[in-house]
This record gives C-alpha cells, sequence and structure tokens, in this order.
C-alpha cells in the first residue's frame, strides 16, 4: 500500500477558486485515502449531500470528521490515525476494505470514532457515519461490534490467568517457609531449618503476604492450605 499519510485530503472544485466559507449547520468533512480512486468514489457520494461540506485541504486540519478510506489497516494508516487523533478539532472515521477483530482493537486505541466496511459504503450508510461522527457518537457493524466483544474477553481472561497463576503460585522456597510457619516455628527457627538468614526469612514471609494481599504469616498459611499450595 502506497504511504497513506503522505495524501492530503480530498480536493474540492476548481483549483483556481478562492477557499469557500463553510456552513457552519453542515458536517464539515476531510477525506484522506492513498488510492485516488477510493477518494473520488467517497467524494462524489458525499458531494452530493446537502448535509455534508467537504473541505479544502487548508481546511482538513479544522474539519469536524476526517474519513480515512483504506484496503486494510497496516502501520502507515495507523500512523494516519495517531496523528488524526491528537488534533482535537477532529473526529476520525474509518471506511475498511477488511478488518479482523485484532485490528479492530488497534484503530479503536488510535482513537477511530467509527467504522464502516467499503462494501456497505452507499450514500446513505455515508451519511448515517457522518453525521454519527460528528454528533460525538460511535458506529461498528454488529458483526464487528460482536468480535470485538470477544476479543476483548479473551485478552482480560488471558491476563486474568495469568495475573491468578503468578499470585497463586510459590516457589519451593516460599513453599517451605510457609510449611514451617504451619508447624508453629518461629523465624529463627526457620532461619536454622533453610539455612537462610533471619533477614530472608522476614523478606520472603513478607513478599508471600503482600504478593497475596494478605494480613499475616497466619492468613498466609490459611491461604496456602486451602489452595494447596503446601
Amino acid at each position: 500500500m502506497s504511504d497513506v499519510t503522505s495524501h492530503a485530503p480530498a480536493q474540492i472544485g476548481s483549483t483556481h477558486r478562492p477557499p469557500r466559507s463553510v456552513r457552519r449547520d453542515r458536517a464539515t468533512v476531510a477525506v484522506y485515502a492513498a488510492d485516488p480512486v477510493l477518494r473520488v468514489g467517497i467524494v462524489q457520494q458525499l458531494r452530493q449531500r446537502p448535509e455534508v461540506d467537504l473541505v479544502d485541504e487548508a481546511d482538513a486540519e479544522r474539519a469536524q470528521v476526517s474519513l480515512v478510506v483504506v484496503d486494510t489497516v497496516d502501520d502507515e494508516v495507523a500512523a494516519l490515525l495517531n496523528r488524526l487523533r491528537h488534533n482535537s478539532a477532529t473526529r476520525t472515521g474509518l471506511v475498511v476494505g477488511t478488518l479482523g477483530a485484532g485490528a479492530l482493537q488497534r484503530v479503536i486505541e488510535c482513537g477511530v470514532a467509527a467504522v464502516l466496511r467499503r462494501a456497505e459504503a452507499d450514500q446513505d450508510q455515508l451519511l448515517n457515519l457522518v453525521l454519527a461522527i460528528a454528533n460525538g457518537e460511535g458506529v461498528l457493524p454488529g458483526d464487528l461490534l460482536g468480535k470485538l466483544l470477544t476479543h476483548v474477553g479473551s485478552l482480560q481472561r488471558s491476563a486474568l490467568a495469568a495475573g491468578s497463576l503468578s499470585l497463586s503460585t510459590l516457589t519451593t522456597r516460599e513453599a517451605d517457609m510457609l510449611r514451617l510457619v504451619s508447624e508453629g516455628l518461629d523465624t529463627a527457627e526457620i532461619a536454622r531449618k533453610t539455612a537462610y538468614s533471619e533477614r530472608t526469612v522476614k523478606n520472603v514471609l513478607h513478599e508471600i503476604i503482600a504478593r497475596l494481599q494478605l494480613r499475616n504469616r497466619a492468613h498466609a498459611v490459611g491461604y496456602a492450605l486451602r489452595n494447596g499450595l503446601i
């Protein structure tokens, strides 16, 4: 794919005319596309609608809506989306050929407010997309929303599983020391039994209590016994 970020928004009207004034009761839109064919198609659809005011390059940074039209989302597209995200004057919509769940999460992280598949991008759908973005709303096709929720849920479950494993698993040294605590030994006795210094014993037991968010040694022993860790 050619460099999306190097392309200016769609130019509307003759380049010999002075910039026209923007009517405030219409949604101002800048169109970005690396492929001139894609750009022309979107521009021709939108310029027929009185609710939309397509802006020239000079006004692109002040457009209410930045519409990015691409086949797929790659690093160049993501860079453009990130640049637009930092422009507080505009909100970004994406018209895209194909978009998987992982790419969907990526574009949302890049600040995209609404997504429309190119195959569904007729004049009415484009207008609905633009007006929703201008009104501060978010738009996703139903199936993409379902994929996003499934993807996010999977990531959350993975993170929780990893966190649970790291929190609930004891090293051999930690398990040995807790087992000795459960037998009633104090710090000095545990140090002699394990050949560690008393400072090391205190540090290890403190680390267990802090990591598992427990109250004291007795609580740690009870937790370890309930969870079959010792």
